[in-house]
C-alpha cells in the first residue's frame, strides 16, 4: 500500500510518499480501507519530534473508511460497512481501560503518535475502535468528527462541568476543537458562547456556528474584551488548548470560582500562574487528554443526528500531505485539512 512515513524529524519535507507492506490483521482486529484522514496539529508536532514516536513512522489521527476484512473474533461488524475510527490506543484489559477510563490507561495513546496512524491507505485496529457511520456523513466529514469532537465533549462535560445557561470562552474559533466547542456550548447547553479569532472571515464563520460574541484577537486583549462583553462578571469556564500566546487573558477571564480546562500547548508548554490569584478567587485549572469510549459514542449520537456538525476547510491527495502541513501551518484554515488516499 501507500502511505505518508517519517524517517527523520523536520519540516514538511520530511514526509515521503512511499509504498510500505500492508497491514495483516490479528484476529481480534479489524483491516480498514482509509477514504480519509483529518489533520490535527499533532501530525505537526509528531514530523517535529515527539517522545515515544519510533521511526520509521506513518502519522494521523482521524480516520474514516470501508471495513475490507474483519477478524476471527470479531462479530458485529461486516466488510463494506463505512466506518469512523476511535482516534486512540489503548490496552483494553487493565482496571482503568474495564472501568471504562481507556484515557487513563497506561498505554493509552493517541492513533498516529506512539502507533502508527492513518496517513495510508490500509489500516488494522481493533474492534472496539471500529463505529459505522450513518450515510448522511461522508467520509470527508466522518474523518472530521473523532479527535476535536471527543476532546471537546470531555473537556466541557467530563471534566468543567458545563451546565445549562453559563458564559463559556472558547479559544480558536477556527480551531478543530473550537468548532466543536462552540456547538457542543452553545447548541447541546444553551450557554452564551464567547469565542476568538484573528480575521473578519474567521469571526462570520464563527457567529455561523453559533457563538454570540467574537473578540479579534489582535484588535483586543481577550480578557478585556470578556469583561465588556459580560459587564465585568468574567465567564463561568474557559476552554483553552493555545498556551502561553493565551494563557494569561485566559485566566484573568474568569470569574470568581470559574473553571479554565486546557487540552494543548499550540504555542508552547511553558505558562506562569500566579497562586494567589487562583485561591484568592477559587478558581479551577483543569487538564484534559481526550476522553473514552463511551464519551465518544455519546458525543457521536449528537453528531450522527445532525445536532452539531463537523467542518471541512479543505481536501488534498494523501500524496500531498506536504502541502497540507504547510497550508496547515499558515493557519489560515476554518475547519479541518483532510487527507484522501
Amino acid at each position: 500500500m501507500k502511505a505518508i512515513r517519517i524517517h527523520e524529524f523536520g519540516g514538511p519535507e520530511v514526509l515521503r510518499y512511499e509504498d510500505v507492506p500492508d497491514p495483516q490483521p490479528r484476529k481480534d482486529q479489524v483491516l480498514v480501507r482509509v477514504r480519509a484522514c483529518a489533520m490535527n496539529h499533532l501530525d505537526i508536532w509528531v514530523r517535529k519530534g515527539l517522545p515515544g514516536v519510533q521511526l520509521p513512522h506513518i502519522p494521523g489521527s482521524d480516520v474514516a473508511g470501508e471495513i475490507v476484512e474483519v477478524g476471527e473474533y470479531v462479530s458485529g461488524l461486516n466488510p463494506g460497512q463505512r466506518v469512523l475510527l476511535a482516534p486512540m490506543h489503548f490496552c483494553n484489559h487493565c482496571a482503568k481501560c474495564v472501568a471504562g477510563l481507556q484515557n487513563q490507561c497506561r498505554e493509552f495513546s493517541v492513533l498516529g503518535n506512539a502507533v502508527d496512524g492513518g496517513n495510508c491507505e490500509l489500516i488494522a485496529v481493533p474492534a472496539v475502535n471500529v463505529i459505522p457511520i450513518p450515510d448522511s456523513l461522508d467520509f470527508n466529514q466522518a474523518a472530521s468528527v473523532p479527535l476535536v469532537f471527543l476532546t471537546a465533549w470531555h473537556m466541557l462535560t467530563g471534566r468543567a462541568a458545563i451546565r445549562p445557561g453559563q458564559t463559556v470562552l472558547i479559544l480558536g474559533a477556527n480551531s478543530g476543537v473550537g468548532i466543536a466547542g462552540i456547538q457542543i456550548a452553545k447548541q447541546l447547553f444553551q450557554c452564551r458562547v464567547i469565542t476568538t479569532a484573528g480575521d473578519e472571515h474567521k469571526m462570520a464563520k464563527a457567529r455561523e456556528l453559533g457563538a454570540d460574541h467574537v473578540i479579534n484577537h489582535y484588535q483586543q486583549k481577550i480578557s478585556e474584551g470578556v469583561r465588556k462583553i459580560t459587564d465585568n462578571e468574567g465567564v463561568d469556564i474557559v476552554l483553552e488548548h493555545v498556551g502561553p500566546a493565551t494563557w494569561d487573558e485566559s485566566v484573568r477571564s474568569l470569574k470568581p470560582a470559574g473553571t479554565l480546562v486546557t487540552c494543548g500547548a499550540t504555542t508552547g508548554p511553558q505558562v506562569g500562574i500566579d497562586l494567589r490569584f487562583v485561591y484568592s478567587r477559587q478558581l479551577s485549572i483543569l487538564g484534559s487528554y481526550m476522553g473514552t469510549m463511551g464519551e465518544l459514542h455519546e458525543v457521536l449520537k449528537h453528531v450522527f443526528s445532525g445536532r452539531v456538525k463537523p467542518v471541512v476547510d479543505r481536501t488534498f491527495p494523501l500524496k500531498e500531505a506536504r502541502a497540507a502541513h504547510e497550508y496547515m501551518e499558515k493557519s489560515q484554515m476554518f475547519g479541518k485539512i483532510v487527507l484522501n488516499p
